[in-house]
């Protein structure tokens, strides 16, 4: 079965929604914390990448041309 998809290059597609940033932290579970059942890392390296509505738009900006709006907020 051939499947036709549409040619998403001349789209334009807007993304709303909640602009995020996940961050991962890497490294060794040395033990497991007295205070609470969670391991002890030894962080080694982070990575940030996006996240939410900032992930959706990146995958779709492989395929064409995208506007994305959202609100980005300081938490403090």
């Amino acid at each position: 079965m051939k499947v036709i998809l549409p040619d998403f290059g001349r789209a334009n597609v807007m993304v709303v929604g909640d602009v995020m940033l996940d961050r991962y932290w890497h490294g060794p579970a040395s033990r497991i914390s007295p205070e609470a059942p969670v391991p002890v890392v030894k962080v080694n390296t982070v990575e940030d990448r996006p996240g939410g509505a900032a992930n959706v738009a990146m995958n779709i900006a492989s395929l064409g041309r995208i506007f994305p709006t959202g609100w980005i907020n300081r938490y403090g």
